[in-house]
């Protein structure tokens, strides 16, 4: 039986609760560059807020570094480090690159490398396997071993947590691929699914995430038509939806680190074999746009209400990807910010689960701490907080001048509570 000694390298919204939850059972390193994050999980607290404080404190086993020399006394390594795309659309790698010559370095006869980062198919043995060999000078399938366990983390999700979603599994040879099942089966209560190869297993990942983007970009495009229609979309999906197999998407804007990013990777590997994705393409077209969309129906609908434009202000109440959660990766509100002041209008953020100078880091925005009451010629409830469900239209009213547009993209109040829905 194999003494496991695990190292997860990368403590963000993925790794920081897969790290506790082996940590709870073996031997486990939690690595990460970022020492202000490893200081903040040694107090025991996760600023995510992704894995509470009394799940920290049972992982006995687990410690943390930021050291190379720690990594070497581990046999397994998973690989949890972020993999955006760049501002040109194509994926970038190059913290899964680092990652693997670190780990190149401390390689050892008999271990093995698992990434969990999302990437196209081919990407683990194309690119990262070449850097471990390189830095080791250890030969791929003969001294040392990888597989692939795609991550499926859902942020802000407390319902669909690290053990109880299924985990997809794979390893570059059989022996290994069951190795890797065996220790993810160990902690993950709801079962795995063995795929059959590394490629099988990256290729699941990426079009989990590409198939919500193409029925999200569906709905965007329906509720486009619907609006000159003069239509309620949501109406019209809830009429649909009393259909026994009509799926239960919902339009809005389609950010984050997952189904706003994922498509590009595929596309990037289908061009790569001389194939131009039509359907995929398409459905990123349209949700990219949606923020752009948005805006110009607010300042029709402001123009319609006699309300000037420039200098006029706006409160959009959310920041983040998705409701009730911190993540700011990739938000598409920014969109509408950017498009907004584009038209001259001052734009107020407000967003309680944001981080002030994580904002101003990544966008140059400063949130405000509470928006003041008759300021506002138009609000845009941009992603649904439970604070903000618990406000009430009466009291979002409030913040409006007596003369304004109340614009509701995600259905956070009663139909007819808005002057707008997306």
């Amino acid at each position: 039986m194999i003494k496991y000694s695990i190292a997860v390298v990368g403590l963000g919204y993925v790794g920081l609760p897969l790290a506790v939850e082996f940590g709870k059972k073996y031997p486990t390193l939690g690595f990460d560059i970022n020492t202000a994050r490893l200081a903040e999980l040694q107090q025991g607290y996760d600023k995510t807020l992704e894995v509470n404080d009394q799940d920290i404190a049972d992982a006995k086993h687990l410690y943390y570094s930021s050291l190379l020399d720690d990594l070497k006394v581990c046999n397994v390594f998973i690989v949890t480090v972020p993999t955006p795309i760049n501002e040109h659309k194509q994926p970038d790698l190059s913290s899964l690159i680092q990652a693997s010559q670190m780990i190149g370095k401390v390689l050892k006869q008999g271990d093995i490398v698992i990434y969990e980062s999302t990437v196209y198919p081919g990407a683990t043995e194309e690119i990262c396997v070449p850097e471990l060999e390189k830095l080791s000078s250890l030969k791929f399938n003969q001294d040392f071993f990888c597989g692939y366990s795609p991550e499926r983390i859902n942020p802000g999700d407390k319902e669909h947590s690290v053990t109880t979603i299924q985990k997809v599994t794979s390893g570059s040879t059989p022996e290994v691929a069951e190795i890797v099942d065996q220790l993810y089966r160990s902690i993950i209560t709801a079962g795995t699914h063995k795929a059959s190869s590394i490629r099988v297993a990256e290729a699941a990942k990426v079009i989990e995430n590409t198939q919500r983007d193409v029925n999200i970009g569906l709905v965007n495009e329906l509720a486009v038509i619907f609006n000159k229609l003069g239509i309620d979309t949501e109406e019209v999906l809830k009429a649909a939806g009393t259909k026994w197999n009509f799926l239960p998407f919902r339009p809005g804007l389609v950010g984050g680190h997952c189904i706003g990013v994922d498509p590009y990777y595929l596309t990037h590997k289908a061009q790569a074999v001389g194939y131009h994705p039509e359907i995929i393409l398409a459905g990123r077209r349209l949700n990219d746009g949606m923020g752009v969309y948005v805006a110009s129906q607010l300042v029709k609908a402001m123009l319609q209400k006699r309300i000037y434009i420039v200098g006029a202000r706006v409160l959009l109440m959310g920041l983040t990807f998705k409701e009730n959660c911190k993540d700011l990766r990739n938000t598409k509100v920014v969109d509408i910010v950017r498009e907004l002041q584009n038209y001259g209008l001052q734009v107020d953020c407000y967003d309680p689960w944001v981080n002030s100078p994580e904002a101003e880091r990544e966008y140059g925005l400063t949130p405000i701490t509470a928006p003041e009451a008759g300021e506002y010629d138009a609000i845009i409830m941009a992603v649904a907080h439970k604070q903000f469900a618990e406000l009430g239209v009466k009291h979002i009213r409030t913040l409006g001048k007596p003369t304004h547009v109340l614009y509701d993209l995600k259905y956070i109040l009663p139909a007819d509570a808005s002057d707008l829905r997306l």
